[in-house]
């Protein structure tokens, strides 16, 4: 049986902005990726396109420290949002990232929604919570990828994504939460599904 056609292959790089302002033009739709810098946000990216190397991962944490736009051959664009809280960062860049990020959640028209990756073995963070209540708080929709879910047992990772619904429904986040392991490519067509649906999704 043939695998469905993946719509964020074609995605290709655009840009890397130290500013929200130096963006493209806030129109049209897109989706932004966050999570802590090690919680393997970059092979996620590359799991969901369908590329090795789009978005680079490195074996050092915080690597991305620009907000990088990719644009998708039918339209919109995926955002990679700097990697929060890699202690070797100087606090006046980290100070910078929180702006930048702040700035564009709260300003951007044209975003849709956020996905956020968090290590299934330590979900979720302070940031992790930070992000939901603040994405609660503007109405923007939300997906909660558990990566690294090889890293677990079948019933490890079920067990944990059921414990991080549960925290997300109790805090009333409206979000939801799905494996994924960029490795096995567990959860991998799900994920492209909920994004492609955060795209198409009405600005509120």
């Amino acid at each position: 049986m043939p695998e469905p056609a993946n719509p964020l292959r074609g995605a290709r790089f655009v840009l890397a902005a130290h500013e929200p302002r130096q963006l493209p033009a806030d129109a049209g739709a897109e989706i932004a990726f966050a999570g802590v810098s090690n919680a393997g946000k970059s092979s996620a990216l590359n799991a969901l396109a369908g590329q090795a190397a789009l978005a680079r991962t490195s074996k050092t944490p915080g690597r991305t420290q620009q907000l990088v736009v990719f644009e998708l051959p039918g339209g919109g664009r995926l955002v990679d949002l700097p990697g929060y809280g890699y202690a070797k960062v100087p606090e006046a860049v980290r100070e910078h990232w929180r702006g930048a990020i702040d700035g564009y959640l709260r300003t951007r028209r044209s975003l849709r929604g956020l996905v956020l990756i968090a290590d299934v073995r330590h979900a979720l963070k302070d940031y992790d919570r930070q992000m939901l209540a603040f994405c609660a708080a503007v109405r923007l929709p939300c997906v909660v990828l558990l990566s690294k879910a090889d890293k677990l047992s079948r019933t490890q990772a079920l067990a944990a994504q059921r414990k991080v619904q549960r925290e997300i429904d109790d805090a009333q986040w409206n979000a939801s939460v799905l494996l994924l392991s960029a490795t096995a490519g567990t959860g991998v067509e799900q994920a492209r599904a909920a994004v492609m649906a955060l795209l198409e999704t009405p600005r509120a």
